[in-house]
């Protein structure tokens, strides 16, 4: 079995909790358990608390450019573009992923429409993933809102590409609660494992190949005539 060389990959984890620093987040503590794995692996790791900065709300690049004083996001952007694997991770409130993870992909949207220097949309060749806690029902709800989101703007989802953990239905122990033994949850552990290395295999793949190939995908030779085998159908 070859093992791929990590180490040429860059990871950045964006903690979507509603608590700001230091407050302890159970989000983070599952997060921690794959961050453990990568870091072993050689790969670089940032860590971003998304409520930390002051972000605007919109979906353009810089929204002081539409009537906000401040907006961090420019700044974030960078940081979360330079690595090749993204990992959301938020809370599960009322079934859904926090409102701060719903903010940090409309940002993330306002980027989608540039182009790599293949003329392919921005975020192609670049890998994503998601990490899930909570006290209600929701995992793969939020994974799905998530990971769609992420690859509708251009990253590449591969197998296995969230994990989680909840306790029981209602008030209860939280993820890092000594009383929830959620650091001894079998199924939550191999799950979290299983993601962190199917992002890294996918990103790697990518990293080594360059991305993707840009026939039949790219922006700029669409918009320069160029249609590949596409055809306009003939209407009867």
């Amino acid at each position: 079995m070859n093992t791929p060389d990590f180490s040429i990959l860059k990871a950045v984890y964006v903690n979507c909790t509603l608590k700001k620093s230091p407050r302890q987040s159970h989000t983070e503590g599952l997060m921690d358990v794959s961050r453990s794995i990568m870091k072993k692996e050689g790969v670089e790791l940032e860590t971003i608390r998304f409520v930390d900065h002051d972000v605007a709300y919109g979906v353009y690049p810089d929204m002081t450019e539409h009537g906000y004083e401040t907006d961090e996001w420019p700044q974030l952007f960078e940081r979360i573009f330079s690595a090749d694997i993204l990992i959301v991770g938020t809370p599960i409130w009322l079934g859904e992923k926090s409102s701060v993870a719903t903010k940090l992909i409309e940002r993330l949207y306002a980027m989608s429409g540039k182009q790599n220097e293949k003329g392919q949309y921005l975020y192609y060749g670049k890998v994503g993933g998601c990490i899930i806690t909570g006290n209600e029902d929701g995992i793969k709800h939020c994974a799905m809102s998530i990971l769609y989101a992420l690859q509708h703007i251009g990253y590449s989802i591969p197998p296995q590409a969230d994990c989680g953990w909840i306790g029981e239905a209602g008030p209860g122990p939280s993820y890092l609660d000594k009383e929830s033994d959620a650091k001894n949850n079998d199924f939550t552990n191999r799950n979290t494992t299983f993601m962190t290395y199917n992002l890294m295999h996918l990103a790697y793949q990518l990293k080594v190949n360059n991305g993707y190939n840009a026939y039949g995908n790219s922006r700029k030779g669409w918009d320069d005539g160029t249609r590949w085998n596409f055809e306009n159908p003939e209407y009867r």
